[in-house]
């Protein structure tokens, strides 16, 4: 869906590149988490798919297109793109936020405000309470999810995503990105989000792009960088806890046990992920939880032995 070909971005001809010589494949229907120190060039790198930044030297193909030379207005009315401010028009209700793309497509009234409506319900508010209030309005979670529907709105085939639950508080957020997850699943969209929390890379990336100093160091899936790191750079970008890091790419389900415990000193939902159980486990001084189902029936056990096995 988006192929970068030796993409350089240059600020002054005497000034070493801020993206180097940078090639990237994003496959369809993916997630491509771009992640590393301040000054690496993700941002950049982001930014030069849908024009914002132009490249110096190189080109870029969207779903096939070479967009090098495209009208970057045009270019950008077919790509969402979400920012960590929100960015949202404090002077329009969240209806017209919403239908500010498809206003420019020249879609009809009735389908945008169609459209609308939808897309409140994907991102889990309602329409009737919703689409009358103003930005100022609105929680800063709400908020983030009135940028996400706009940017789907005109349904683009790709999502650029800067930072965009970073201004929002901790619990918030990592709610939001499980629900952004499952957002995904029913949309289908290819997706290069910039971040700077390796935890929600992990969490939302089909594949990992680390930077470093305008280059792409390791691109791989979460689970090689963790289990794998390329270098030394990415070991020590990735923590020392990377194996911890990594069980929360699995759930209980892919190691639980049949048979229910005989006395289980804690319980741990069957969906939860190995890095959340073994917390529990340590919470509960146990080597040992019982597995329960959606209803809270207990329908097997989960070892210490059975976590460090994945």
């Amino acid at each position: 869906m988006i192929r970068m070909e030796n993409v350089t971005k240059r600020y002054g001809e005497n000034t070493a590149p801020s993206v180097d010589n940078l090639t990237l494949d994003v496959p369809e229907g993916s997630t491509v988490a771009l992640i590393g120190p301040s000054g690496c060039g993700k941002t950049t790198t982001m930014r030069m798919i849908n024009k914002l930044i132009e490249p110096t030297e190189g080109r870029i193909f969207v779903n096939g297109e070479d967009v090098t030379g495209a009208d970057p207005v045009k270019l950008r009315r077919h790509i969402g793109y979400v920012i960590q401010n929100v960015g949202l028009f404090p002077h329009m209700t969240i209806a017209e936020n919403v239908a500010a793309v498809p206003n420019l497509l020249g879609w009809e009234k009735a389908r945008i405000g169609k459209r609308t409506e939808e897309l409140l319900d994907l991102v889990g508010l309602d329409p009737a309470e919703m689409l009358k209030r103003y930005p100022r309005q609105l929680s800063g979670g709400q908020r983030q999810r009135i940028g996400v529907a706009r940017a789907l709105a005109a349904d683009p085939s790709v999502l650029l995503m800067d930072e965009p639950f970073g201004a929002i508080d901790p619990i918030a957020r990592t709610r939001l990105q499980d629900e952004f997850r499952q957002i995904l699943k029913r949309v289908c969209k290819t997706v290069v989000l910039v971040t700077h929390d390796l935890d929600e890379a992990i969490r939302l990336g089909d594949r990992i792009a680390i930077m470093r100093s305008g280059k792409i160091v390791q691109y791989d899936t979460p689970d090689a960088i963790l289990s794998s790191p390329a270098d030394a750079f990415v070991a020590s970008f990735v923590g020392i806890d990377r194996a911890i890091k990594r069980l929360s790419l699995f759930s209980v389900a892919d190691v639980a046990l049949a048979g229910a415990p005989l006395s289980p000193a804690a319980s741990v939902p069957v969906g939860a992920n190995l890095r959340d159980a073994l917390s529990l486990m340590v919470a509960a001084n146990t080597d040992v939880l019982a597995v329960a189902d959606s209803d809270g029936a207990i329908t097997g056990t989960l070892t210490r032995e059975a976590i460090f096995s994945i």
